[in-house]
């Protein structure tokens, strides 16, 4: 292990620091961890004759597939120069070309594009810069999609700092773009999604019966809580399930039931956590005018999540006890994790007919385009 996984994390130094979604510390351990995550293998080795026994390798569908355009990666190596924070190799290294290349090695017939949550779109240079490297970032992510026609799909970042830019983004995400789906991180500023200030772009979203991927980060407000482990391990998965839980108790989920949400890394720790949520709000919840008039687990159930880092025996029998296999698809989180993640869920002795819709069928019926 990483002799400095133990080191008190140093201090950032200013408040612009202290608003990223990780702070000075936070980033420099998640930078720690994923050097060291990306470095080991998702795959085990199996006898020669276990091998032989395996069936034949699904069709496989990553909805959780980053991409850094080169203009990107110059503006996030400025940003972090600035701020002294050591560079991470992956996104940096990261091209179309190397990046088709090892999906082919790995047997992915489609990468649904995302940007991960650090930075964003943000780089702390206001509403109007987010909005252009969002068109940047989009505008990158189709041409790779006209130019590999069938193994890109896009889910399309968005600023979120100013309404009504983001309402033209989502616009021409759609219209101009054919975007498959919206990228949204689980904070902004450390408001969660369910946020009224967000209503207006839930609205939208749900007019157009938008699938939305979610991207968790290291919230502000909890960058520090640390125990001696990268902020990143414990508090990357418990920002998905304070989003989740503020998209729940705000009703959103009942208010725009026509929007398709996945979410990351196996919906967090809301599997583990789905029981101790209901016994505190369920009978609240129920009813014509709750927030969950089914109750909050058929809420949880109605909701996708991918299996990025989430293919561990314990996390997937916690998933698949709280939902049903129709609602996991297959996500990787590369380039800062390994594509072969498949290799794990074969080891889970899932049904074929199982495997075969996490691997891509869920996928393809969550964004229908893939089927094309």
């Amino acid at each position: 292990m990483n002799a400095q996984a133990g080191a008190a994390a140093p201090q950032c130094k200013d408040s612009t620091q202290k608003r990223r979604s990780f702070g000075c510390a936070c980033h420099s351990s998640r930078r720690q961890f994923l050097a060291g995550a990306a470095a080991f293998s998702a795959t085990a080795v199996l006898p020669g004759d276990a091998v032989k026994a395996q069936p034949a390798t699904p069709k496989l569908i990553d909805t959780h597939h980053h991409f850094y355009p080169p203009a990107y990666q110059k503006a996030w190596a400025d940003w972090e120069d600035q701020r002294k924070i050591p560079h991470l190799g992956v996104q940096l290294a990261w091209t179309k070309e190397n990046d088709l290349e090892a999906m082919d090695k790995n047997n992915i017939a489609t990468s649904v594009l995302s940007l991960a949550s650090t930075p964003g779109t943000w780089f702390d240079a206001g509403a109007d810069k987010a909005h252009d490297m969002a068109r940047l970032c989009c505008d990158f992510a189709a041409e790779l999609m006209r130019d590999k026609p069938g193994r890109y799909g896009l889910f399309a970042p968005l600023s979120m700092l100013d309404i009504d830019a983001t309402l033209k983004e989502i616009e021409y995400a759609f219209d101009t773009l054919k975007a498959d789906g919206i990228n949204l991180q689980t904070n902004y500023g450390d408001k969660w999604l369910g946020d009224p200030f967000y209503q207006p772009v839930l609205a939208e979203l749900n007019r157009r019966k938008a699938a939305i991927f979610v991207h968790p980060l290291v919230a502000t407000c909890c960058g520090r809580l640390s125990v001696g482990a990268f902020p990143a391990v414990i508090e990357v998965p418990h920002d998905t399930t304070r989003t989740v839980v503020s998209l729940l108790l705000h009703g959103r989920f009942v208010q725009y039931r026509d929007i398709k949400w996945l979410f990351s890394h196996g919906g967090g720790t809301i599997p583990f956590l789905a029981g101790r949520i209901e016994a505190f709000y369920d009978q609240k919840a129920r009813g014509a005018n709750g927030f969950a008039p089914d109750g909050i687990e058929a809420e949880f159930r109605r909701l996708y999540y991918d299996t990025a880092n989430a293919t561990h025996p314990a996390a997937m029998a916690a998933l698949t006890k709280l939902v049903p296999t129709s609602q996991i698809t297959y996500g990787t989180d590369y380039p800062y994790f390994a594509l072969d993640q498949i290799e794990n869920l074969r080891k889970l002795g899932l049904p074929p007919a199982d495997l075969a819709a996490i691997a891509s069928g869920n996928a393809a019926r969550l964004l229908p385009r893939l089927n094309a």
